[in-house]
C-alpha cells in the first residue's frame, strides 16, 4: 500500500501549538471576541435566593420596568422541553415550581446592554416570591436519608466478607476529599443568531457541540438540523463545558428566536460559580483486610459522591470511580458500593479525570495507612500489591495485558534517588523540630475510553485544494490542549506535506454530525484516527494517478517532503493535486473511526470498558512548617507513559499542567457552603484559590516513558489529558509523610483533603492527643 516514507518527521516531533502566537499576542478569537451583529441583545440570569423552596411567583412588572430591559423569560416561555440534563431529563433550564439550590436560574433578563441586564437580574431576591424549605447540603446527610439522584451501584469480585473475616489484620476508616472548581479562564458564554427561516446559529464555548445542538432543538421544539453550533476554541474546559454549557446555549437560543434578534449570554465569574457544578466531592467508608507484608486481601468500600440537585453526569462519573478504585493493584476480593447523593447544591459534573481520581485516591490512602500501621515504607507495600502475571484481572473483568507499571516505577525510583532521599529526609527530620520533610511515590493506571461504548466514535472531513493546501475539520474541540495541532500533524504526515500546509477549522455541527464530547482523554485517539482515515482515502486516490503518470504500481508510491515518488521519479504534491483536479478525482473525503473491542454491562459493571491503559508515577518531596501548617512542594519527579508521543512538547505540557491542577485540588482548592443557607461562600477568586506559577515545584522533572502503545492507537500514542492528574497523589501523601514524622513508628495521621494549612494543623494536633 502507498504510504509515507522514512522516520516520522512531523508526527513525533514538537511543533508549537497552532495557536501559540495568537494566545500570547492576545489575537486568539474566542466566543466573546466575535463581532456583534447589529441589534444584539444581552442576557443575564436571575438566581434563586434559597437552597430549597417552593417558587410561588415572580414580579415580572418590577423586572420589565428596569432600564434597558426588552424581555423577561421564565419557564413558561420555553416552547419545548424545559431540560438541560444530558442523560436523565431532571435538570430544568429555568426553575419551575421547585427551587433546588441557591444560585439556580429562575428567569432570564434580556436587555440592550450587558450591564443593564445584570443589574435587573440582580433584583432576583426582590422579584422572586418563594417559600423556603429545609435544605440537605452534604452528601453524608443525603446518604443517611437515602436521597440519591439514581440507584446505587455495586461492583464486586471474590468474597470480600470471608476475606475480611479471615485476614490477619483488619482496618476500618472514613475519609473525604472535596470537590474542585474547573476555573476555566474563559467563562460560560453562548451567542445565538437567528438565521433565515426557522434556524439558529450558536457560537458556544463548549466541549460538546452536538449535545448543545440536541438540547437547544428540544428546548425550541425543533429538529436538530435547524440548530448549528460552532466552537473555534475555548479558554479552558476541564469538563466544566461538557454538559453544563447547555443551560446558557438554551437560554440564548430561546431568547434569540423569541425576539428574532441576536442574543449573547456571558456569565460573570461569581454567577458561574453559583450556577455551575464541578468535580464531585467524595466521602468514603472502608473495611480492609491485609496480611503482615501489606497484601490487600479483602476490601468493602462505600463511595458516596455529592451529585448535587440533579443527575447530570454523576452515573458515569461514579462508574469510572468504581472502575479505578483498583488503580495499579491486584485486589482479589472487593465489594464496592457507589452512592450518588442528592443535595440542594449545584449539580456536579465532569472534571478532568471524571471520577477516576476520586476512585484511585481511596486505595492510595488505604495502602498508605496499611503501610504505616505495619511500619513499612508505603512504596514497598505498593510494589507488593502491583498487578503482575497471573494477577492481572480487574474487579470489573478486564485483563490488564499492557502492564508496564513495574518497569516504569523501577526507572523512576532509580532516577529520582528515592531510597537515598528517604534516608536523607529521615536525617533532616531528626534534627529539625519545626520544619519537616516528607516523600512519597504514587503510581497511576488509568483506563482510556468512554465508559459508554457508543460514544467511542468520531468523524472528520479533509479537503485538499488545488494549490496543495489542506483543510481539516473534525468533531473534537480545542480548549488549549493542542488537539488541532496533533490532528494537523497526523494529516500532514499521511499526505507527506509540511505542517504549514494544513489548517484545522472550527468545530461545527453542520460539518461533522453526531459527535461525542471532547472528554475522557479520547480527543486525539478518536479524531486523530478519523482524520487519518479521511487523509488516507485521498492519498490512495492520488497514488493511483501518480502510478499512472510515473509508470508504476500504486502501492509503490511514496508521499514525503511535499513530493510524490515512485522509484527515482517524482513530482510535487501540488502538481499532482492540480492534475487530479483536471482528471476529476475527488480531492476531499470523510473519515470515521470507532474504537474496537469495547463491551460494557452497566448494570453488572462488568466487561472490557477500556481500549488500553496509560501508566505513570511521581515522586514528590515537600516541606511542612509545623507551626503554621503551610506546606511547599520542593521537588517533583514524574515519569509518564504516553506511548509513542505525537508531540512530546505538548504532552509534557499536559503532564505538567495536570500535575499542578491535581496538586491544587488536593492542597488548596477548598469549596465551602454555608451550613444553613447553602450559599457557596467560596464563589470568587478572592476566596477560592487555585495554584499559580509560584506554587509549581521549583525543581520539576518531567520525563516521558517511551514505550509504544500495544494497541493500534493513532501512531501508537496514548492519551495524556486525564491520567497525569492522578500523579500529585504523591504530594498529598508526602505531606502526610511529613506530618507522620512527628508521631513515631506506626503513626497514621488523619489528614483530610484538601490539605490546607488548617487541615495540616488539625492533623498535627491529632498526633498530640
Amino acid at each position: 500500500m502507498n504510504k509515507p516514507v522514512g522516520p516520522l518527521p512531523i508526527v513525533g516531533s514538537s511543533p508549537v501549538h497552532e495557536s501559540a502566537a495568537l494566545h500570547v499576542s492576545g489575537q486568539a478569537s474566542y466566543t466573546d471576541d466575535i463581532a456583534e451583529a447589529q441589534g444584539t441583545l444581552h442576557a443575564a440570569l436571575g438566581l434563586s435566593p434559597v437552597a430549597h423552596g417552593k417558587l410561588l411567583g415572580i414580579d415580572l412588572e418590577l423586572l420589565k420596568q428596569q432600564p434597558g430591559v426588552v424581555a423577561v423569560l421564565t419557564a413558561a416561555d420555553i416552547a419545548g422541553e424545559n431540560n438541560c440534563g444530558p442523560l436523565i431529563h431532571d435538570d430544568p433550564i429555568l426553575a419551575d415550581g421547585e427551587l433546588r439550590y441557591l444560585g439556580q436560574p429562575v428567569f432570564a433578563i434580556i436587555a440592550t446592554d450587558r450591564e443593564l441586564a445584570r443589574r435587573a437580574a440582580g433584583l432576583a431576591k426582590a422579584a422572586i416570591r418563594c417559600e423556603a424549605l429545609e435544605p440537605v447540603l452534604t452528601a453524608k446527610a443525603a446518604h443517611a436519608a437515602g436521597l440519591y439522584v439514581l440507584p446505587p451501584m455495586h461492583l464486586s469480585r471474590g468474597d470480600a466478607a470471608t476475606a475480611l473475616a479471615q485476614a490477619p489484620h483488619r482496618m476500618q476508616g472514613e475519609w473525604a476529599v472535596g470537590g474542585q472548581e474547573q476555573f476555566y479562564l474563559e467563562g460560560q458564554i453562548s451567542y445565538a443568531l437567528p438565521q433565515d427561516g426557522q434556524a439558529v446559529l450558536i457560537h458556544c464555548s463548549t466541549q460538546h457541540p452536538s449535545e448543545m445542538q440536541q438540547l437547544v432543538a428540544h428546548a425550541l421544539h425543533w429538529q436538530a438540523h435547524q440548530v448549528q453550533v460552532q466552537c473555534r476554541r475555548m479558554g479552558g474546559g476541564f469538563g466544566g463545558k461538557e454538559s453544563q454549557s447547555a443551560l446558557f446555549a438554551c437560554v440564548a437560543a430561546i431568547a434569540a428566536m423569541r425576539l428574532r434578534r441576536p442574543v449573547k449570554l456571558r456569565l460573570d465569574r461569581d454567577d458561574d460559580f453559583l450556577i455551575t457544578g464541578r468535580r464531585h466531592g467524595f466521602d468514603y467508608r472502608w473495611d480492609v483486610g491485609y496480611d503482615d507484608e501489606g497484601h490487600l486481601l479483602g476490601a468493602e468500600v462505600e463511595l458516596i459522591s455529592n451529585a448535587g440537585h440533579s443527575a447530570d453526569l454523576s452515573a458515569p462519573v461514579m462508574a469510572r470511580a468504581l472502575c479505578h478504585f483498583d488503580n495499579a493493584y491486584w485486589l482479589p476480593n472487593v465489594a464496592l458500593h457507589g452512592f450518588c447523593a442528592r443535595t440542594h447544591t449545584q449539580s456536579n459534573t465532569a472534571f478532568r479525570g471524571f471520577g477516576g481520581p476520586q476512585g484511585a485516591l481511596a486505595v492510595e490512602m488505604i495502602i498508605d495507612s496499611v503501610a504505616r500501621r505495619l511500619g513499612l515504607d508505603p512504596l514497598v507495600v505498593r510494589q507488593r500489591n502491583f498487578y503482575s502475571a497471573g494477577q492481572d484481572l480487574t474487579p470489573y473483568g478486564q485483563q490488564v495485558t499492557d502492564n508496564i507499571i513495574e518497569p516504569l516505577t523501577d526507572r523512576l525510583i532509580e532516577t529520582s534517588r528515592y531510597h537515598a532521599r528517604r534516608a536523607e529526609i529521615a536525617g533532616f527530620n531528626a534534627g529539625s523540630p519545626v520544619l519537616k520533610k516528607g516523600l512519597a511515590l504514587t503510581p497511576v493506571k488509568f483506563g482510556i475510553s468512554f465508559n459508554v461504548v457508543h460514544l467511542n466514535q468520531a468523524g472528520a472531513l479533509v479537503h485538499v485544494y488545488t494549490d496543495g493546501s489542506v483543510l481539516v475539520n473534525h468533531g473534537g474541540t480545542e480548549m488549549g490542549q493542542g488537539l488541532n495541532t496533533k490532528i494537523s500533524q497526523v494529516v500532514a504526515h499521511e499526505l507527506g506535506i509540511g505542517l504549514a500546509q494544513v489548517r484545522a477549522t472550527a468545530t461545527d455541527t453542520s460539518k461533522i454530525a453526531n459527535t461525542s464530547a471532547t472528554a475522557a482523554s479520547t480527543g486525539t485517539d478518536l479524531n486523530g484516527k478519523a482524520a487519518q482515515d479521511a487523509a488516507r482515502k485521498i492519498r490512495q486516490r492520488l497514488a493511483v494517478l501518480a502510478a499512472r503518470l510515473l509508470n508504476g504500481e500504486a502501492d509503490q508510491v511514496r508521499f514525503a517532503g511535499d513530493r510524490v515518488s515512485l522509484g527515482e521519479q517524482s513530482l510535487g504534491f501540488r502538481e499532482l493535486v492540480s492534475k487530479a483536479y483536471l482528471e476529476r478525482i475527488q480531492l476531499w473525503s470523510e473519515g470515521f473511526y470507532a474504537t474496537p473491542g469495547l463491551r460494557w454491562d452497566r448494570t453488572k459493571l462488568q466487561g472490557h470498558p477500556f481500549y488500553y491503559y496509560a501508566y505513570g508515577a511521581a515522586v514528590s518531596e515537600v516541606l511542612v512548617d509545623t507551626l503554621t501548617g503551610e506546606s511547599r512542594v520542593t521537588r517533583a519527579d514524574v515519569l509518564h507513559d504516553v506511548g509513542q508521543s505525537l508531540n512530546p512538547a505538548l504532552d509534557i505540557g499536559q503532564v505538567e499542567g495536570a500535575f499542578v491542577q491535581g496538586m491544587g485540588w488536593l492542597t488548596m482548592e477548598e469549596l465551602v457552603w454555608h451550613p444553613r443557607t447553602g450559599l457557596l461562600t467560596t464563589h470568587a477568586p478572592s476566596t477560592y484559590k487555585i495554584p499559580t506559577a509560584n506554587d509549581s515545584p521549583p525543581d520539576f522533572r518531567v520525563a516521558l516513558f517511551d514505550h509504544p502503545n500495544r494497541e493500534d492507537s493513532i501512531h501508537r500514542s496514548k492519551a495524556v489529558g486525564e491520567p497525569p492528574l492522578l500523579l500529585p497523589f504523591s504530594v498529598l501523601l508526602a505531606i502526610k509523610d511529613a506530618v507522620a514524622s512527628g508521631g513515631g513508628s506506626g503513626c497514621d495521621p488523619r489528614l483530610r483533603a484538601p490539605a490546607t494549612a488548617e487541615a495540616v494543623l488539625d492533623a498535627l494536633s491529632g498526633l498530640q492527643r
